[in-house]
């Protein structure tokens, strides 16, 4: 289905959603009196495509693109000021806006990302195509797909969050997981949490890392009945981690939502498995959760941890 089309039947179905629920705020902005050069470096750093400018109280005055860097390297103005090259004619979103409206905006301007401006027009927020899709997502809390092919859902080349590419071979971290042993449940996810503590992260987000990759882990153990495999990539301000099998999927996923509700044996409860937090408990301490499950095919869960947020100065 054509990228449009999606994005019109999400925005018709979720129709309550609005723009400062799925927002970004990891807003990074800058003066209109510095240099073209510093937006250039900024854009370089943070991998965007345009930078909203502001005034000293914060108030949207213009962007610049990197369109406008290009002219500027062409011209060899790049150590001008920022006012004279930014666009101080910006389409904007409200925070209150709805999520239609807010497809219609990309639809009528073939922009990669909007700011989002609060009343008195100080930049609260940045929204992008994959925002939206973030925030269907948060509605949906989980998506589950049930008994369709293997090739359209169980997809372990790209993010089922992102959409972008996931390449096995490129993992920061991989562990295969032992189904057969179920005395050895949990031991990739304590190996990726010693991984991250070897790296100096901020131990809240390792121990969160560490809980949900656990009861990721264990679950593909005592249910999947198959091989599993957690693999873990690292980005600029985000980790995602992947579990896999190619298991039996899962049965129905609105009760393995229930807190409580376990299918393991007698046996497995007696080792201290099975109490039925597995999926709450992922969802708890991961930022973005998406299962993806195949009956007689396996289940893809895959999490997104955001790095401590910084509150970025207005350079």
């Amino acid at each position: 289905m054509p990228e449009k089309n999606k994005l019109q039947r999400y925005a018709a179905i979720f129709e309550d959603i609005k723009a400062g629920d799925i927002m970004s705020t990891r807003i990074v902005e800058i003066a209109a009196d510095k240099k073209i050069a510093h937006a250039k470096e900024l854009m370089k750093i943070k991998k965007i495509s345009g930078i909203p400018v502001v005034d000293e109280q914060r108030r949207l005055v213009g962007i610049i693109s990197i369109e406008d860097i290009i002219h500027a390297l062409e011209f060899n103005t790049i150590n001008d000021p920022i006012r004279r090259v930014m666009s101080t004619q910006v389409v904007t979103i409200r925070r209150e806006d709805s999520l239609a409206a807010v497809v219609d905006k990309f639809e009528n301007y073939k922009f990669g990302r909007f700011p989002v401006v609060d009343e008195d027009n100080r930049v609260c927020g940045i929204i992008s195509k994959e925002d939206i899709l973030h925030g269907i997502l948060e509605k949906f809390n989980l998506i589950y797909i049930h008994d369709l092919k293997r090739t359209s859902t169980l997809n372990t080349e790209y993010s089922a969050i992102t959409g972008e590419k996931l390449n096995a071979e490129e993992a920061n971290f991989h562990y295969r997981i032992d189904s057969s042993d179920i005395d050895a449940a949990g031991t990739g996810a304590a190996m990726l949490k010693q991984f991250l503590s070897g790296k100096n992260f901020h131990n809240d987000i390792v121990r969160r890392v560490g809980v949900a990759t656990y009861e990721a882990e264990t679950n593909v153990v005592i249910h999947s009945r198959g091989q599993g495999d957690i693999f873990f990539f690292q980005d600029q301000d985000r980790f995602i981690v992947r579990v896999v099998d190619n298991g039996v999927g899962i049965e129905d996923l609105d009760k393995a939502m229930k807190e409580g509700y376990s299918t393991a044996p007698d046996h497995v409860r007696e080792r201290g498995f099975g109490a039925g937090m597995g999926i709450a408990n992922m969802k708890r301490f991961a930022d973005k959760l998406v299962i993806i499950s195949e009956k007689g095919s396996g289940t893809q869960v895959e999490m997104i941890f955001y790095l401590p947020s910084q509150t970025w100065p207005l350079i």
